[in-house]
């Protein structure tokens, strides 16, 4: 009895052990298939929802191309020359006593440069005169013998021969005194020589030679060479052109033109803000290349161009055409191939091979592969990569304002200073 009660109990307890653990089963095993399933809806709704799973799509500047009327010019590498160099060289020999120029200043035509020790050419000029007053004395006693003696003729008191004899002193008194005169001018213009003046107005270069040393005088190669000076207003810019150009340029010589227009822009300039006109071109073509040397004159007022310096010259070949302009920020480069990113209707993004222009007003010129009505992106192109989609937003082509005038130079000193805008 003891026993069958103790395994009654013993089975009721397990039963109540079971039925306690049961709930717990029963929710573990409900909760992992809810779990999953949850896993699985979470996973299956971020694939199925794009927003969610792809960037937002880029946003872009648009625009239609610059329509505009511009002149056709052809393009040329050239380089500026001096349109006078003048080697400074003493006329006469001497020490240098004097430098008075400031290395690679700008100098006026007669400006003192250097001086040469006066002192040996005055003594020589004080010697002339010394001689011209003697021959003044010699000319005079000879007229006043000859006058002396011609009213005897009448009477017969000197033979003609003395007449003759007294004249024929007169006249090489006289040949003395102008040979004297002319020793003098000859001294006075030695003495002038000591003082070396500028014989042109430019840019003038270092000195060769300091204060204190010899220098020789001459003709030539010969005399010492003090300095150079260019002359730089205006100023030449040469450059090699086609047979083309140079049958140009003949008829409108033929037609009395006065010049065809260049402008020419340096390596560091966005714009052409120099100009000049065509005033030379080369006797002859070069049978080798088939190209003419080809010069034009460049208003240069504030000497700031140099020779030497290279600069890229258009000249007008007297047309004109409507151009399409987009800035140079939306073209792109494709191994050879130039092109820019239009948008279509449907904001899907395409490439465009294109033929470039020259530059105008910061502008570029598109020759050919683009449409006016076009809807181009002006800025940052790589962010549409042909065949995406992208957002646009408008946007405006401006061409850039009138370039700054050029630098001044101050005439003592040679700097160049900008001017304000």
């Amino acid at each position: 009895m003891n026993m069958l009660t103790k395994i009654g109990r013993a089975d009721a307890q397990a039963l109540e052990t079971s039925a306690t653990a049961r709930p717990w089963r029963r929710g573990l095993l409900i909760g992992v298939p809810l779990a999953i399933v949850a896993w699985g809806g979470y996973s299956i709704t971020h694939r199925g929802n794009p927003a969610l799973a792809a960037p937002p799509l880029p946003t872009v500047t648009i625009a239609a191309p610059l329509e505009r009327s511009i002149d056709l010019w052809d393009d040329y590498v050239g380089r500026f020359e001096a349109s006078k160099t003048v080697e400074v060289r003493p006329r006469v020999s001497g020490a240098i006593t004097g430098v008075h120029f400031r290395d690679g200043a700008v100098v006026r035509k007669g400006d003192l440069l250097f001086t040469i020790d006066p002192r040996p050419f005055a003594a020589a000029l004080a010697e002339a005169n010394a001689r011209l007053a003697s021959a003044k004395s010699d000319l005079n006693l000879a007229r006043a013998n000859l006058n002396r003696t011609l009213p005897l003729v009448d009477i017969d008191a000197v033979s003609q021969s003395d007449v003759d004899q007294l004249r024929a002193k007169q006249q090489a008194a006289l040949a003395t005194l102008a040979g004297a005169e002319a020793a003098v001018r000859a001294r006075a213009l030695d003495l002038s020589f000591t003082q070396v003046r500028a014989p042109i107005g430019g840019r003038v270069s270092d000195r060769r030679i300091d204060a204190g040393n010899l220098v020789a005088g001459g003709e030539g190669a010969a005399a010492t060479l003090l300095t150079t000076i260019n002359a730089l207003d205006p100023i030449y810019f040469s450059f090699d052109a086609s047979e083309a150009l140079f049958l140009k340029a003949k008829r409108a010589e033929q037609a009395g033109d006065a010049g065809s227009p260049v402008e020419v822009k340096l390596q560091d300039e966005p714009a052409y803000r120099w100009k000049g006109r065509l005033d030379f071109t080369d006797n002859g073509l070069d049978p080798r290349s088939g190209t003419i040397r080809v010069r034009a004159v460049v208003d240069n007022p504030e000497l700031f161009l140099t020779p030497g310096m290279f600069g890229n010259a258009r000249l007008s070949n007297g047309g004109a055409t409507r151009a399409l302009l987009v800035p140079d920020a939306a073209i792109k480069t494709d191994q050879a191939r130039k092109l820019v990113v239009v948008v279509g209707k449907d904001g899907t993004a395409q490439a465009r091979p294109v033929e470039l222009g020259p530059v105008v007003q910061g502008l570029r010129v598109i020759r050919s592969g683009l449409g006016e009505h076009d809807r181009v992106i002006i800025s940052d192109p790589e962010l549409a990569p042909p065949g995406s989609k992208v957002l646009t937003k408008p946007g405006r082509i401006v061409p850039a304002a009138d370039p700054a005038p050029p630098p001044r130079a101050d005439p003592t000193t040679g700097q160049a200073t900008f001017a304000a805008n």
